[in-house]
């Protein structure tokens, strides 16, 4: 169990942090399957920083891995499931917004 209570759950061989997350996998592939949304995505990866070099050290790129991603009414939804938004995902999710196309992306926190 993790520092939040969230209980890891796998569900069609997919590994979930939460049993919240995996409920709403199974809400998204029921839409999916009767046509509301297509493109499912889980765990899709955003770069939200290249890597670098500086200063002789080296520097790994920051990426930010949303819980789901999906197409609804011409949109690409980019979604997450959280029972607390810590400092550090409010962090990534601004740079992840900074980063896309506002009339073609939303950003959704369930």
């Amino acid at each position: 169990m993790s520092k939040y209570h969230a209980r890891k759950t796998i569900i069609d061989e997919i590994k979930f942090d939460s049993k919240k997350e995996a409920d709403r996998y199974q809400e998204l592939k029921l839409l999916e399957r009767a046509g509301a949304i297509s493109n499912l995505q889980v765990h899709p990866k955003f770069r939200l920083l290249d890597g670098f070099d500086w200063n002789g050290e080296h520097y790994r790129p920051i990426n930010y891995y949303a819980d789901f991603s999906y197409e609804e009414n011409g949109k690409v939804i980019i979604e997450d499931v959280k029972g607390i938004q810590t400092p550090v995902f409010r962090i990534k999710m601004k740079l992840l917004m900074q980063t896309l196309d506002d009339n073609r992306y939303e950003f959704r926190i369930v």
